[in-house]
């Protein structure tokens, strides 16, 4: 039946998580089975529309008439640190084309597929070194501080030209404008912070131009100072967070389902790179760690599903959801290595889809597969029940994974 208006508010957002710390919030997947497209309320007494379905999250995401504009009357946040971090110095993936094309295609050619394979080798030299590291001498490590953290910050730092030697600077930065649980006013220092830190080094590589991305765009000319540390920050953060709580989690999950992780170990054995490629898909599906969602905002009345969602009224993709939806992955709440989940939407989908994920890939496919193949004996150090996990961020992972080998 469609809808002349908008339904009564059936749940809030975010939800809380269920008993099992791999799936998405049991009101979401209840939502997928009887409403896709239902109305959720948000922290400041304001609703929005929240989207569950696989198909309809590809639809809205890559339809025009949703803008990803924070500034525009109606966009849903899901709490007040999120509003201020989205709406002041917003990136390019808070804007609409034209503009938001203009400022991305200044960054394609870095991460194009070609670009990020050419990476492989140096990505694995490092995988390498800091296993050696980690394992040199003991038993016992925390996987995050260890290896997962560590390698994607230092390969972004490397392709931004930011110092590694910072990484406790911005890390911690990092960490306080992702915890949903951080004061508005405590987010904006630590993003302030950090703009003015990549602001200093764009200047210095306006002077001294070098062939890092963020010296290749502060010597272009095109932005100003604070586009391009926006732009920088954007890449920094989300160059080693969403990689590093996907690495450790992915760990985690198939330490939890031993027949994939033995079926994917077998797949690193033999050589078999296809079957590591897909594997690394369907934990991407299966995990989905951008647990706040997508957010959009109508510019004009538009129908979904059955539903008509009216200009000015704010949406939210729940990708962990959608990546579930068994009318696209049937029994998609297991995990199974051997799956086709290419289509999972778990980088986003259309216009704005993660620059970033052909550096994510290659980072997970290396990552993963050398840990299998090195550390035959890998499990935990504690009890599962001990591990403390990221329901308090908005990039979905675990805060320590201690492993013993």
């Amino acid at each position: 039946m469609a809808l002349t208006g908008p339904r009564p508010a059936t749940l809030t957002a975010p939800a809380p998580r269920g008993t099992c710390p791999f799936d998405p919030p049991p009101a979401y997947e209840r939502a997928r089975a009887e409403h896709p497209v239902t109305r959720a309320d948000l922290w400041d007494g304001s609703s929005c529309w929240l989207l569950t379905g696989h198909q309809d999250v590809r639809t809205v995401l890559r339809d025009p008439r949703f803008s990803a504009d924070a500034t525009h009357p109606g966009f849903p946040f899901l709490n007040a640190g999120r509003k201020v971090l989205t709406s002041r110095h917003p990136s390019f993936i808070r804007m609409d084309d034209p503009e938001h094309a203009r400022l991305r295609r200044m960054l394609t050619a870095d991460f194009m597929v070609k670009r990020i394979e050419a990476l492989r080798p140096e990505i694995q030299r490092l995988t390498d070194d800091l296993l050696d590291r980690m394992t040199e001498g003991r038993q016992e490590a925390d996987l995050v501080a260890g290896f997962a953290l560590p390698l994607p910050s230092i390969v972004i730092c490397s392709m931004l030209g930011v110092p590694y030697e910072d990484h406790a600077f911005f890390q911690e930065r990092s960490r306080i404008m992702l915890d949903q649980a951080s004061a508005p006013e405590r987010i904006e220092q630590a993003q302030d912070e950090l703009l003015r830190y990549l602001a200093r080094l764009a200047d210095t590589k306006a002077t001294a131009p070098d062939d890092s991305i963020l010296g290749r765009l502060a010597a272009s000319g095109e932005l100003d100072r604070d586009e391009t540390a926006a732009m920088a920050r954007l890449l920094l953060v989300a160059g080693h967070e969403t990689t590093a709580n996907m690495t450790a989690l992915s760990v985690l999950a198939l330490l939890r389902n031993p027949d994939q992780l033995a079926r994917l170990r077998a797949a690193v054995l033999a050589g078999d790179d296809p079957a590591v490629r897909g594997a690394v898909e369907e934990l991407l599906r299966y995990l989905s760690i951008v647990q706040s969602g997508v957010a959009r905002v109508a510019t004009e009345d538009v129908t979904v599903g059955d539903t008509r969602i009216r200009a000015g009224e704010g949406v939210l993709c729940m990708l962990n959801a959608a990546n579930r939806d068994e009318d696209a992955f049937p029994g998609g709440g297991a995990l199974d290595v051997a799956r086709d989940a290419r289509r999972h939407v778990a980088f986003g989908f259309g216009v704005h889809q993660c620059l970033g994920q052909p550096l994510a890939r290659v980072e997970l496919q290396v990552a993963l597969a050398t840990v299998l193949r090195r550390l035959p004996e890998l499990r935990l150090a504690v009890p599962f029940e001990e591990i403390a996990f990221r329901t308090d961020m908005i990039v979905y992972g675990v805060h320590a994974l201690p492993v013993t080998w």
